[in-house]
């Protein structure tokens, strides 16, 4: 058999086992090509007629095509049996591939990350702390030792060793201002615990604590920030007011709420008819937790505020229970793609 002979039978064999449909035809063309009586088989037993030199020239390389195709045909076999699961299992290859299903952000990650985003743009850093923490950064250094009664307002998980799981996030106030030198912008984000729960409140929570510190900043300040803020995250036409309040560790302290996103204003079963809902606390740094972390109340003051996440979701998302955040249901959770 001379070498073009056997290109051309290379070529054709390989070409009709590639185009095999089923197990049934591929077995007939190998057959064939490999069978005791096909093409390559018959070609190797013509040998015996050629002379020496060319009969070991022309053997090798029969040898080598009839290896060619008993590996292209084990590959062509292993696909077509795949091919045949498939389809038993109800899945055609021919129709057009379906797009896998795609996730989302968790509606509080979105809204935290949202919140991050607009104080970062005011040039604020972000930072995070432990959620285990010790009275001192929890209470103590926060203008709240044992005896205060402020400390009834937040039912703390204590354990066994003394430490609790901070009620706020407010501890990075001072974690911050002993670790860095004024002036200073923080927004510290994280989870929070309290023994409560209910359709508005969940012993696990999540807030975000502010902290400007410098040498001027002023009440104006915080009000424009925090106004800036609320305008940011619900809307232009968002109205805001601040009522007097008190906090330990603020002097003095407000209460900031925005103008009812459900009902503009005008009075619903959301905000009770009021037509505001409170959303943050804040106030200016007291002199007394500026003493705490040894910073001269003399050059340095600023303000502090503090907002529940799951509360800005709620109304920013129209939410009426805080449960459905944590129960996982995906009917839920798909909604916020």
């Amino acid at each position: 058999m001379k070498p073009e002979e056997l290109e051309a039978l290379k070529e054709r064999a390989l070409k009709e086992l590639s185009s095999a449909k089923n197990l049934a035809d591929l077995e007939a063309l190998r057959v064939k090509y490999l069978g005791k009586k096909g093409e390559i088989t018959q070609a190797l037993k013509s040998l015996k007629d050629l002379p020496l030199e060319e009969k070991k020239t022309v053997g090798a390389k029969l040898n080598e095509l009839k290896e060619i195709l008993e590996e292209f045909y084990k590959e062509k076999k292993n696909s077509l049996l795949l091919e045949e699961e498939d389809r038993e299992e109800g899945i055609d290859l021919t129709l057009p591939g379906r797009k896998p299903e795609r996730g989302a952000l968790h509606p509080l990650t979105q809204t935290i990350e949202e919140i991050c985003e607009i104080f970062t743009r005011l040039g604020f850093e972000v930072v995070t702390g432990p959620e285990v923490e010790s009275d001192h950064y929890n209470f103590t250094a926060l203008n709240i030792p044992e005896w205060h009664p402020a400390r009834d307002m937040q039912a703390t998980f204590y354990l066994k060793n003394g430490a609790l799981l901070r009620t706020h996030t407010s501890p990075m106030q001072i974690r911050a201002m002993l670790e860095r030198t004024p002036p200073l912008r923080i927004i510290a984000p994280g989870k929070v615990y309290r023994c409560d729960a209910d359709v508005r409140h969940s012993p696990m929570f999540h807030q975000v604590e502010g902290l400007m510190i410098d040498d001027k900043t002023s009440f104006s300040d915080l009000k424009g920030i925090l106004s800036f803020f609320a305008r940011e995250i619900f809307g232009e036409k968002t109205k805001v007011r601040f009522r007097p309040s008190y906090f330990p560790f603020t002097e003095p302290s407000v209460e900031m709420d925005i103008s009812c996103v459900i009902c503009d204003g005008k009075g619903c079963r959301v905000c009770s008819q009021t037509g505001w809902l409170e959303i943050l606390g804040a106030g200016m740094v007291h002199p007394e937790v500026l003493k705490a972390v040894n910073y001269d109340i003399s050059k340095w003051q600023g303000f502090a505020f503090g907002l529940g996440v799951e509360r800005i979701a709620m109304i920013k998302f129209g939410i009426d229970d805080i449960r459905l955040f944590f129960d996982n249901h995906l009917n839920f959770l798909e909604s916020f793609k």
